[in-house]
């Protein structure tokens, strides 16, 4: 068995999210046709991590396994030009490897970073691509809140309910708001996330909490301790790193 990795981007607008499934139109859904167009026989994709719907990512993996015995039967980037062609064009194949068959797209992530992105007017060019705020909070005090989420915490306030993991356990290594091209921005690195984390802990800090009231939040261990989930238009995945021998991007 060979394994291909796709590296890939997308405008998640018009989806919903990256999961397949059978009543909506997804991301993965979009790949796995345009793959299966090319191979002439069903090929289905796993993704990096799954994205909701109206969440865009400007990096994105996933990996796709085929017999040892059947090429792509053309040369990778003839396979990526050949996927686009048939892919939306909000979706964007970058690159196509080969990779050890152990390389999982989802479980051999090191972290992954999301980028939340506020805008304080309504922009043509902007839409769907951020949230607006008329009256954008004091990114010092945003900040102060966020500090107290750092390191391995259970996030169980911050994830959407009756969701099947093992362990609800993530290590934040990073949160902090900048400003960056006029935009209020939110960067956020863990190791992983839960189902809705980054939206409700966006939410959470645009609800004007202290550094306190967060540290009470996180340990209520109940969503509904914590504040809203911030809309999903403002919200892109950025980057997943890898370790170095399986960095898919290092070529």
């Amino acid at each position: 068995m060979r394994r291909w990795f796709l590296k890939l981007s997308f405008k998640g607008t018009t989806y919903a999210g990256w999961q397949r499934q059978e009543n909506a139109q997804t991301v993965q859904g979009e790949v796995d046709r345009a793959i299966t167009v090319l191979m002439k026989s069903p090929v289905l994709t796993t993704g990096c991590g799954r994205t909701d719907t109206g969440v865009h990512a400007t990096m994105f993996y996933a990996h796709f396994d085929l017999p040892g015995d059947q090429g792509l039967g053309m040369m990778n980037d003839k396979f990526v030009k050949s996927l686009n062609a048939i892919l939306n064009d909000d979706i964007l194949v970058h690159d196509l490897m080969e990779v050890d068959p152990t390389f999982h797209a989802r479980f051999s992530a090191l972290s992954r970073t999301y980028e939340y992105r506020i805008a304080a007017q309504r922009s043509p060019f902007l839409r769907g691509l951020v949230t607006v705020m008329h009256s954008l909070p004091e990114i010092s005090a945003l900040n102060e809140s966020c500090r107290a989420l750092l390191g391995e915490h259970d996030f169980t306030s911050f994830s959407k309910t009756h969701t099947q993991t093992k362990t609800n356990n993530c290590k934040l290594i990073e949160a902090e708001w900048t400003i960056q091209n006029e935009l209020l921005v939110f960067t956020i690195t863990a190791d992983r996330f839960l189902r809705g984390m980054v939206r409700a802990i966006v939410g959470t800090c645009l609800s004007g909490c202290t550094p306190y009231e967060m540290l009470r939040i996180l340990h209520a261990r109940n969503r509904s301790a914590a504040g809203p989930s911030a809309p999903a238009e403002g919200l892109f995945l950025t980057t997943i790193r890898y370790p170095d021998a399986l960095n898919p991007s290092g070529r």
